[in-house]
């Protein structure tokens, strides 16, 4: 399994992809473009939808994948989980097979890249009751299949990948601040260290892994989870506290609408709960490092002007401190 938050090579970014190379790249799969190519949201990877003629879809998109971020067999594992997520008619996006492959390697520069189906569909903005009763049933059926067997190759979601790693990083890279550096560090540490029991005894399984409300569309009165990029072996709840954030009454009431519905297709350990606040932490300490990693591509700089300044790390310094007391607190005897 793979211990290495962003794949096994040092990241690059995609100054060799041009309209050119990317409508050859389709054509050489035995597809006939029509030359028109629109470029569609993604800060990760690039991707686009492409004009075809005389195809099953008249649209497909194409997905080129960042460089070094993933290796083959690492797209590979997220491939085979969608398929088998469609295999047993969970609506999700399959990529496209041509020749019985799904990951291919533009002529020049050695881009990895896929195609899939276009689906069109829309965000919901706010999930009514009866969206969460289908998305908790969704969710657990994408478990159901997650659980089969394990993702070798992927990245496992703890305290040290996603924390320790992450926190190596932007020291070795100098990105914190002067000083910010100890009291942040000081706060990374403690967060791993007192969850990191939590995470040793949660099953752990394929997840989607970076399941947000952006991550889900309606189509057609049925919910699609999208974006597998990130997939992860980790615990079902941190596909749950991703789909559900807050910690208010109303974000309390939906998640356990939410759960009620999960649980009639797959059991849910409740204790894991313990585990929102842990996972929420890790993931503004892997923000923070997945910025620094992507400083060099223009598209980051443009995005995140913010970044690095004092501004930031005061901020992402308070919410650690603000974490770590939530987590000492939630894990205090409860009295009633």
């Amino acid at each position: 399994m793979a211990d290495y938050i962003w794949g096994d090579s040092k990241t690059q970014f995609f100054s060799n992809l041009s309209p050119g190379l990317i409508l050859d790249s389709v054509d050489q799969l035995g597809l006939h473009t029509t030359g028109r190519c629109l470029t569609l949201n993604s800060m990760e990877n690039r991707v686009y939808e492409i004009e075809v003629d005389g195809y099953d879809h008249q649209f497909v998109i194409g997905k080129f994948y960042r460089p070094g971020r993933w290796t083959k067999k690492q797209i590979q594992e997220e491939h085979e989980f969608l398929l088998e997520l469609a295999g047993e008619e969970i609506p999700v996006i399959a990529p496209l097979k041509f020749g019985g492959e799904t990951i291919f390697e533009t002529k020049e520069h050695g881009l990895w890249y896929s195609l899939f189906p276009k689906k069109s569909g829309r965000i919901p903005d706010e999930m009514t009751s009866e969206q969460l009763e289908v998305l908790g049933r969704l969710i657990a059926r994408i478990h159901n299949v997650g659980a089969l067997h394990p993702a070798e190759h992927r990245l496992q979601i703890t305290p040290d990948t996603f924390g320790i790693q992450n926190l190596n990083f932007l020291l070795e890279s100098n990105l914190i601040l002067p000083q910010f550096v100890d009291r942040f560090s000081g706060l990374v540490r403690d967060i791993c260290k007192e969850s990191s029991p939590l995470f040793d005894k949660a099953a752990i399984h394929r997840i989607h892994g970076d399941c947000h409300k952006g991550n889900v569309i309606s189509r057609d009165t049925e919910l699609f989870c999208i974006d597998f990029d990130d997939m992860l072996m980790g615990p079902a709840v941190q596909d749950v506290w991703l789909l559900i954030p807050g910690d208010d009454k109303e974000a309390i009431r939906d998640r356990n609408i939410f759960l009620d519905e999960y649980e009639t297709f797959r059991s849910f350990d409740y204790s894991t709960l313990k585990l929102i606040e842990p996972l929420r932490a890790l993931r503004l300490i892997h923000f923070a490092a997945w910025i620094g990693k992507r400083w060099e591509d223009a598209a980051f700089k443009r995005a995140f002007p913010y970044y690095g300044t004092d501004q930031y790390w005061s901020g992402l310094t308070y919410d650690m401190h603000f974490q770590l007391e939530k987590i000492r607190k939630s894990q205090q005897p409860q009295i009633y």
